[in-house]
């Protein structure tokens, strides 16, 4: 179940806790993926991932935001050049290993395809690409309220998200978390957001953040050539015999009675 970009649109950009929400994930984006890093590099985000595409734009060489069909899209940056486009959810416009780093949120756990998704996204890294997967935390708070669009879609635990990820080709590096404020809109909890969040980040685990956060980098299997090859370990030399002394009449009888 995909939500609406308009909705999205409003959470985020609109409302206070949405605002809230958006620094506490980005600021722990931006610890796992340094901006100065990503110089020169093609970064891409998937389903609404653009307010954390934004502090990428002064160094990487191209961001580009993809918006899945039933969520709709909505024009990217507001009052620069478009960078968003609207794309099927496991048939992205982009070559194959175009992107160097991917940024998926409220695009997995809305899914209806996810094997299909996640293989989507295993091709368009290039080599050594590495994608960052931001899921509802399916222990936390933030996943049970539905006013907030984490409370949608599949929520996940750290190894079932891991799980799947290893069962389509990645392999899961660092983790982490955000949003350890309760997602309350009442003014002593966003005032209080901010130090909470540091709080959490600090002494707690992951299982109290609203949110996890996994990089992980796409497994790299070796090209194998046109048929099968079988290594034999001890191969078996038919003139080893030959080549011992005293064995030469052994050698001409058992070629004698091949004869016959």
């Amino acid at each position: 179940m995909h939500l609406d970009v308009l909705d999205l649109r409003t959470f985020y950009y609109r409302t206070q806790l949405g605002r809230v929400a958006q620094r506490a994930v980005r600021h722990q984006v931006a610890a796992l993926w340094d901006v100065e890093r990503a110089r020169g590099q093609t970064i891409a985000g998937y389903g609404f991932a653009v307010p954390l595409l934004r502090p990428y734009m002064g160094s990487a060489r191209r961001v580009i935001g993809l918006m899945p069909g039933p969520q709709g899209v909505m024009p990217w940056p507001a009052g620069m050049p478009n960078l968003s486009v609207l794309c099927e959810e496991t048939m992205w416009p982009l070559e194959t290993g175009r992107v160097d780093r991917l940024i998926v949120m409220h695009g997995l756990e809305t899914s209806e395809h996810p094997p299909a998704l996640l293989e989507e996204c295993a091709r368009v890294l290039g080599p050594g690409g590495k994608a960052l997967f931001i899921v509802p935390n399916r222990a936390g708070l933030w996943a049970r309220r539905d006013r907030t669009p984490f409370g949608y879609g599949r929520p996940y635990s750290l190894s079932q998200l891991e799980a799947q990820l290893s069962r389509h080709g990645f392999t899961a590096e660092r983790h982490s978390a955000a949003l350890f404020s309760p997602p309350s809109s009442r003014r002593f909890w966003l005032r209080s957001a901010d130090l909470l969040e540091r709080m959490g980040r600090r002494v707690s685990s992951y299982f109290a953040g609203g949110v996890i956060l996994v990089e992980a980098s796409k497994q790299v299997t070796m090209p194998r050539a046109p048929g099968v090859r079988d290594m034999v370990r001890r191969p078996l030399d038919v003139l080893d015999g030959a080549k011992q002394p005293g064995t030469a009449g052994a050698t001409s009888r058992i070629g004698k009675s091949i004869e016959r």
